[in-house]
């Protein structure tokens, strides 16, 4: 489900929206403006002190792959790379040469271009898996960015409180203010903990997850076109290939089906970022 972790995100914070006002706490009583300043502000600065301006400029586009991921049709892949296998398979692969401009997929129309070539096969193999290997590093460069928020948040919270509390002990004459000023001081550290719980973490593992979803369907691809390099039996690139489909995907793609071509090559997740 595409919207599931901007529902995760949304949801978790609601919830404690919800039990604050069950508590009997304004939600008003949140907004602590010095909090937010501290705790939002100075994540960011920190983060950006960890990572630099090409950290700190991919987070938008981490923010919308997470919440909105291109889809990766692995089915789709599987059918078109069988589709190629059974053609070069009776005309020989120079008659794929034909089709790689209408091939979607940067990867696969590179794979399949280094084998139109006549590359080796094993050098086929190096490229392809250089190419797989660079494009986990460049999203691996836009999770760890909010690995490192979700880190730092929570003892910039801790930082925010203490400087609350400093004031508090400051005003002890006036025993009156000292409940809502303590109550105000730990709003730091709650907005803290749970951005990096609610918002930080959550994006990373989802970022990170995609980029392992990604590696694993570039993987299947190139598998496939070693195969078809190799002149396998469509049959045999076909069992091949479901071995990397979970068991509930793999009837629908024994099924005939007419020639698909691959969806779009690197949702651009993070990667396009950094």
């Amino acid at each position: 489900m595409k919207a599931a972790s901007a529902i995760g995100v949304l949801g978790g914070i609601a919830c404690i929206a919800v039990a604050a006002t069950l508590e009997g706490t304004p939600l008003t009583a949140l907004f602590v403006l010095p909090a937010w300043i501290i705790v939002l502000g100075g994540t960011f600065c920190a983060t950006l002190g960890s990572t630099g301006f090409e950290g700190v400029k991919s987070i938008p586009t981490g923010y919308k792959v997470a919440f909105s991921p291109p889809p990766l049709d692995r089915l789709a892949h599987l059918r078109s790379l069988v589709s190629f296998s059974e053609r070069a398979r009776k005309e020989g692969l120079l008659a794929l040469e034909s089709d790689l401009e209408q091939i979607d997929d940067d990867f696969t129309r590179n794979g399949l271009q280094l084998v139109v070539d006549g590359t080796d096969p094993e050098l086929v193999r190096e490229v392809l898996e250089g190419e797989i290997a660079g494009m986990q590093a460049r999203h691996k460069a836009v999770y760890e960015v909010f690995e490192k928020a979700g880190g730092l948040s929570p003892t910039i919270g801790i930082i925010g409180t203490v400087v609350s509390l400093i004031h508090v002990l400051g005003n002890l004459a006036d025993p009156a203010s000292l409940g809502p000023s303590i109550s105000s001081a730990f709003i730091a550290t709650l907005m803290g903990v749970g951005s990096a719980n609610l918002v930080y973490f959550p994006i990373a593992n989802r970022l990170k997850r995609l980029s392992s979803e990604e590696a694993d369907m570039r993987a299947m691809v190139l598998d496939g076109v070693l195969a078809i390099q190799a002149g396998d039996n469509p049959r045999i690139v076909t069992q091949k290939l479901l071995t990397f489909l979970p068991p509930e995907e793999r009837g629908a793609a024994q099924e005939p089906s007419p020639t698909l071509r691959p969806v779009a090559d690197e949702p651009q997740q993070a990667a396009a970022a950094a």
